[in-house]
């Protein structure tokens, strides 16, 4: 409180979890141990867990990162790849016992089953995540027959898509050298590998409804196509029947009927 202090002590094993950097003139909540200083005889608490005051500590490093990032140039759209119209192989990264996945293999099924799904598994909430993730989409970005990468996972709090907020993440999706589309938890989550992406989708299925292009709408096209060939040759037909007709009654064509 205002009237008094407790000198507080947080060791590098619990800063190092820290997702953001303490400045003076903010107010912090702590949770930790209570010890004794036995140098100078007074209380001190152990620092195991600092949140800010206010504005969470996800939150805080959220938007930091999102500021370095978009400083560097990571959510340019002039640099954003359009997708393949009609990819033969979809690299997914997220865990193969997730709804997402279930989602995306049933839209591509329904869709167009002619696709191919290469899955790279990987864990989706937790401390391994981030680095999984970012193996994953490096790994499908040096494959020559994996034409786009989906990286996606389902719905959860800020803590659950934190993976999908880590810079090592935003990095890999950065330099890949594949278009990639994230799809990470509901509509109104946005995560910075949505901003990173070339493509964000909304949902998974969303994202697996972008990359296939059904096969109704691939027979509309090529039936639309072949209606305008024939209307075209049917055109250039009539022309040069009139052309010959204008043709048949002309001096050229008498005198050679005379000989």
């Amino acid at each position: 409180d205002s009237r008094s202090q407790l000198p507080a002590v947080c060791f590098r094993n619990a800063a190092m979890y820290l997702r953001f950097k303490p400045e003076n003139g903010k107010s912090f909540r702590a949770r930790g141990r209570l010890t004794t200083y036995e140098v100078r005889g007074e209380y001190q608490i152990i620092v195991e867990v600092l949140e800010p005051v206010g504005l969470g500590a996800l939150q805080q490093a959220f938007n930091r990162l999102k500021e370095k990032l978009d400083r560097e140039g990571l959510f340019d759209a002039e640099r954003k790849r359009p997708l393949p119209p009609f990819p033969s192989r979809v690299g997914v990264v997220t865990s193969p016992k997730s709804a997402a996945l279930r989602d995306v293999l049933s839209v591509l099924g329904r869709r167009h089953n002619a696709i191919d799904v290469l899955v790279y598994p990987t864990d989706v909430q937790g401390d391994k995540a981030s680095s999984e993730i970012a193996e994953g989409i490096d790994c499908l970005s040096g494959r020559t027959d994996v034409d786009v990468i989906v990286v996606t996972r389902g719905g959860g709090s800020l803590e659950d898509l934190w993976p999908f907020n880590e810079e090592r993440v935003a990095r890999a999706i950065f330099r890949s050298a594949k278009p990639v589309i994230s799809a990470v938890g509901h509509e109104v989550d946005v995560t910075i590998s949505d901003l990173v992406a070339d493509l964000r989708a909304p949902t998974p299925s969303a994202a697996a409804e972008i990359v296939a292009s059904s096969k109704e709408e691939m027979f509309e096209r090529l039936n639309g196509a072949e209606k305008r060939l024939a209307s075209a040759v049917r055109y250039r037909l009539s022309e040069l029947n009139r052309f010959l007709a204008t043709k048949v009654g002309s001096r050229g064509f008498v005198v050679a009927e005379n000989r």
